[in-house]
């Protein structure tokens, strides 16, 4: 009769097979009876109705049992799940215990449709044949009551997609069974268990005639008699000379994931605040390096799980993405009365447990202790030896903080700070600090957002607050607090750049350090340095890997590098918020596409005075001289009060005027100098170096523009700063204003002495062109031919100089563009 097919798939589909049985069923219609037996019945095909649809299951075959056929494992796993429950619940109606036992299974089988004819007489409508119907038949008998088996396929399907039945998945158990021999199947089968720890039994399954535990020969009860006086013998000995092995044998520098908290409390306080526990507890190991949430949400997001929680399964695959050596998974309970912290260390490669364990204590406060139990056990299986975690490590409410409330806000800035929600982020640190007036890692963020939104006093009254609570700080940190010290209280930048080398090299993976360092080097002029250092923080691992390759295409536009800077341009806008902004539209300029770095200027909004600055240089490039002063002039309407950016924007339109863009009288040039000075010379003003730059540079403006006495009658003020300050782009461009002078004052040899005194390799773009000027009036042509091919093909670094917040940028680049010109109409001669 089942060769009375209709319609056959004609070759084997991967299909999920679920088979079912309704423990005891006989008995129990001989205890209740026919008749309440038939409405029983009657309920128990109501639900499996239901749950197939639910689950998009097929039912093939029924007695006392079921076998239904579905497409994804996963909807197989569903409906034994809530078939589960739904049995108890029908018995619980009817006073009776209602259990079946289930095995899942995926396999290859072959269907067809039998004929109509063949159905009227009794056929199926559907035949499922092939090997894999034995198998889930197989693992079906093996289960306990209540217990739901899965062969090694469907469990790794099932696992990876478990996120998809929501908070229930995560309450989900998994346990392996082992390897299993199932009369009439071929090699040994792997057997898992998944359930809900109020349903399923989570116990080993009872072997049977037809299935038994495959048992290696060497623990066979015989064999493992005669094994047992070699092993005790040599047990004690072999103690006395070896020590455990680390779970994952990890190296300096691994990194790992870490998984979300499950909460098991439902005391929401716990997830965010013990979250950041773990994660400042992990910091302070020298071997480990935690992925920041930030890297995690932008992996989860190109696994189109944007927004998702970082469970098991995700994290695992999160390490496998970035290169993770291990998963860390915590999870507080409360059990008997009191508070468990626990850790399970998870091998990405294989999703096994490498390692767990737990440390219990009696309330709230007893959480960060238990916390730094568990993590310290941990660090020693990783590999750390425990003097080196006692003399790294401080316990977290000496660290961070002792008030969970605080570090709950603390968690909570942090992400806030991760979206760009700046300022919720600063919101929430205000708040942790008002808890906790003595956590320093609050006041450092606090620092962080106070100074990108240009607020250096306020990021000052930060430090402050910060280092008076140092003694919270890991060692690792307090360096960082001391590189920022430095920056925000005058120490110069080499000596901040030095800062953040020194904690680079003592932490390699702290990208943070390493990008600080690359524009430090850059400001002085130092691009091959500065390359070095953003090459190292614009790895995958570090989460403003965007804002690191911003620091890399600009130490790369530099050198003249202008491919690979709009490659590490390009790459940055694929993977940050970095599509439309100035940095690109230098590069376009630079490597010769004027009208694709007009159309980006274009894009931009009316207030971004980032993008006003590169369109005066753009205008300049293309020969555009008034669209370079509504550049300007837009750029001097939105400047706001910040007197140090609008002062940048007042020299850079000086700078027109110094080549007959604009007019411009002495009296201008005196007054900006004059301010200039004013703030430099303050002890109590912050970035003097940048302000005598400035001032510097303004008096160079007026030299060029031919008002020779403003530059002479600021001069000395000018040389006693530089003196005073020791800022090397400020004392350079202070040679700078000496040696033009000199030129201007007839002393044309000695101006070209002193200008070829400054060049090694991080001079000043205006250095050559005073060099050119001057070797010109010392009557030394063929130097000055070389100094005028030097300025023409240098336009990346035109662009790219960034001292005093590129205020000569426009300069640089029409010099270089008149360099060009020059050397165009002499080649047509």
């Amino acid at each position: 009769m089942n060769g009375d097919n209709g319609t056959s798939t004609q070759a084997p589909q991967m299909r999920a097979l679920l088979f079912t049985d309704l423990c005891d069923s006989l008995i129990l219609v001989e205890r209740i009876g026919d008749a309440a037996a038939a409405e029983l019945f009657q309920a128990h095909d109501r639900l499996v109705l239901v749950l197939q649809q639910q689950w998009n299951g097929r039912l093939i075959d029924r007695s006392d049992g079921l076998l239904l056929l579905f497409e994804r494992a996963i909807d197989g796993l569903g409906f034994a799940l809530d078939y589960q429950r739904g049995l108890q619940e029908i018995g619980k109606q009817r006073n009776i215990v209602l259990r079946a036992r289930a095995g899942l299974h995926v396999g290859e089988v072959l269907t067809w449709e039998n004929s109509p004819e063949a159905i009227k007489v009794g056929a199926k409508s559907l035949e499922v044949e092939g090997l894999a119907k034995p198998m889930a038949a197989r693992l079906m008998a093996l289960a306990r009551p209540g217990q739901i088996l899965l062969s090694a396929v469907a469990e790794s399907l099932t696992h990876r997609a478990v996120g998809e039945l929501g908070e229930r998945g995560e309450r989900l158990v998994w346990k392996s069974h082992g390897g299993w021999r199932f009369k009439g199947m071929p090699g040994r089968q792997d057997i898992h268990e998944v359930g809900e720890p109020e349903f399923a039994p989570l116990r080993a399954p009872r072997g049977s005639p037809k299935a038994r535990r495959a048992v290696p020969l060497w623990r066979r009860p015989m064999t493992l008699l005669a094994e047992v006086a070699l092993v005790a013998g040599m047990v004690f000995g072999t103690w006395a000379f070896l020590r455990p092995t680390p779970a994952i044998a990890f190296g300096e520098r691994d990194w790992v994931v870490l998984g979300n908290l499950h909460n098991l409390t439902g005391n929401a306080l716990l997830d965010d605040s013990l979250q950041q526990a773990f994660r400042i507890s992990l910091e302070q190991s020298r071997y480990v390096n935690v992925l920041s949430d930030m890297k995690v949400q932008e992996t989860l997001e190109r696994m189109r799980r944007e927004g998702g929680a970082l469970d098991r399964d995700a994290a695992i695959e999160v390490a496998l993405r970035e290169g993770a050596r291990a998963v860390i998974v915590p999870t507080v309970a409360e059990v008997h009365g009191r508070l468990r912290v626990s850790l399970e260390l998870i091998d990405p490669n294989t999703g096994n447990t490498a390692w767990s364990d737990h440390a219990d204590g009696r309330g709230m406060e007893s959480l960060l202790g238990s916390t730094d139990d568990v993590v310290a056990q941990m660090r020693v299986e990783l590999g750390e030896a425990m003097h080196d975690i006692s003399r790294d490590s401080m316990p977290l409410p000496k660290v961070a903080t002792a008030s969970l409330d605080a570090l709950h806000a603390y968690a909570m800035g942090v992400k806030a700070y991760g979206d760009g929600r700046y300022d919720d982020a600063q919101r929430f640190f205000g708040q942790a600090v008002r808890f906790d007036p003595d956590f320093a890692f609050a006041y450092l963020a606090q620092l962080r957002i106070q100074w990108g939104r240009g607020n250096p006093e306020g990021a000052r009254q930060s430090l402050a607050a910060a280092k008076r609570a140092a003694g919270r700080l890991s060692g690792r940190d307090r360096l960082y607090m001391d590189a920022w010290d430095a920056d925000l209280n005058g120490a110069g930048t080499l000596a901040t750049a030095e800062k953040w080398k020194l904690l680079g090299d003592l932490y390699p993976d702290y990208h943070g350090a390493h990008a600080n360092y690359a524009w430090s080097m850059l400001s002085v002029g130092r691009y091959s340095e500065s390359e070095q250092a953003a090459r190292k923080a614009a790895v995958a691992q570090n989460p403003l890997q965007a804002m690191a390759l911003q620091a890399l295409g600009r130490a790369e536009l530099a050198q003249n590098h202008a491919d690979a800077a709009l490659r590490s341009y390009r790459q940055s806008a694929r993977i940050g918020q970095w599509s439309v902004n100035r940095h690109m539209v230098a590069a376009l300029a630079a490597h010769g596409d004027l009208v694709g770095a007009q159309r980006m200027l274009a894009a931009a909004r009316e207030d971004d005075l980032a993008m006003h600055l590169e369109g005066t240089a753009v205008a300049l490039d293309a020969g555009e001289p008034a669209a370079a002063l509504r550049a300007n002039a837009a750029a001097l309407r939105h400047c706001g009060d910040n007197a140090r950016i609008c002062g940048m924007f007042q020299a850079q339109s000086l700078s027109l005027a110094s080549i007959a863009v604009r007019k411009a009288g002495a009296h201008e040039y005196e007054q900006l100098i004059a301010t200039m000075i004013a703030q430099a010379a303050d002890p109590a003003a912050g970035e003097r170096g940048e302000w005598l730059y400035m001032a510097a540079a303004s008096a160079y403006l007026a030299q060029r523009a031919e008002l020779y006495d403003v530059a002479r009658r600021q001069l000395p003020h000018l040389q006693r700063l530089a003196k005073a300050l020791d800022d090397p782009r400020g004392t350079q461009m202070v040679a700078v204003l000496v040696a033009n002078q000199d030129r201007v004052d007839g002393r044309a040899a000695q101006s070209v002495q002193r200008l070829r005194a400054l060049i090694d390799g991080s001079e000043l773009f205006q250095v050559h062109v005073a060099l050119q000027d001057s070797l010109v009036a010392a009557g030394d042509q063929v130097a000055a031919a070389a100094e005028q091919r030097w300025l023409a093909t240098q336009r990346g670094r035109a662009y790219a100089e960034n001292a005093g917040s590129y205020l000569l940028q426009a300069l640089n680049v029409h010099d270089s563009r008149a360099a060009q010109r020059r050397l165009d109409a002499t080649s047509l001669q």
